[in-house]
């Protein structure tokens, strides 16, 4: 077996270490012996995205999500919103995430038209919403707990045909105000959360490698053997007890 992974922007979508979520994926594949074939799509470069299995978009900026639109739209921007609607598995955190929705309305009323492959949007708050903080995955995203690094001023609001990733536990999520935390859309997981997330979440990253793998060789070809975790558990827990308790 093995899963093509396409890297968004990732010369400009890379805050607080996201690429990490790449190399955890791939080390978590390769140790299960799965090849892992990861191309980096950069702006102004074009490839085939029918090719690829997973998609990966990090986190930037305002002024970075506004340099993306014209590359977008120059074609990418018709591609996703196809591999989102074919069901392939996608990646997205912060800036990332905001993208695949209709629209980023700054705080000051300038508005950005985004991809609108996923139905929500954002609207830039007067306060930055940043620490650590943690959430419970929905049940048809696996029900784990998730620790991460939020650090956003816009807020996100879901439409009626797309649920949340999960319920913030300690924190803020989408908006500090509905609990929500994130979106899943058919094979889209979306969230605000840095760090990279993968590493410290090892189920939430088997989950979705196990997403993409179901999706290209079908349910029942698809088991990943179990990992030690010992350390990620480690991590993991450490983080989520400091988050509970502040």
């Amino acid at each position: 077996m093995e899963l093509n992974i396409c890297h968004l922007y990732p010369e400009v979508l890379n805050l607080y270490g996201d690429r990490g979520n790449i190399r955890c994926m791939k080390k978590r594949l390769e140790w299960r012996g799965i090849k892992a074939h990861v191309d980096e799509l950069k702006i102004g470069e074009h490839r085939d995205l029918t090719a690829y299995d997973l998609f990966f978009i990090g986190g930037g900026q305002d002024f970075e999500q506004e340099v993306l639109l014209g590359d977008l739209k120059s074609g990418k921007a018709d591609e996703i919103r196809s591999a989102v609607e074919d069901g392939k598995t996608f990646l997205c955190i912060c800036g990332g995430y905001q993208m695949m929705g209709h629209y980023y309305e700054t705080y000051d009323g300038v508005k950005c038209e985004f991809l609108g492959a996923v139905d929500f949007y954002t609207v830039g708050g007067k306060t930055r919403m940043i620490d650590n903080y943690a959430f419970r995955l929905s049940e048809e995203s696996g029900g784990s707990t998730v620790v991460g690094f939020e650090n956003h001023s816009g807020k996100t609001y879901l439409g009626a045909g797309v649920t949340p990733l999960g319920t913030v536990l300690k924190g803020n999520g989408n908006n500090g105000e509905d609990g929500t935390e994130g979106v899943r859309y058919k094979n889209v997981f979306g969230s605000y959360s840095h760090g990279p997330i993968m590493p410290k979440n090892p189920q939430l990253c088997d989950f979705l490698l196990k997403n993409a793998l179901e999706r290209k060789y079908g349910r029942g070809n698809a088991e990943l053997a179990p990992l030690p975790d010992k350390f990620e558990t480690l991590a993991h827990d450490s983080v989520l007890k400091k988050i509970m308790q502040a």
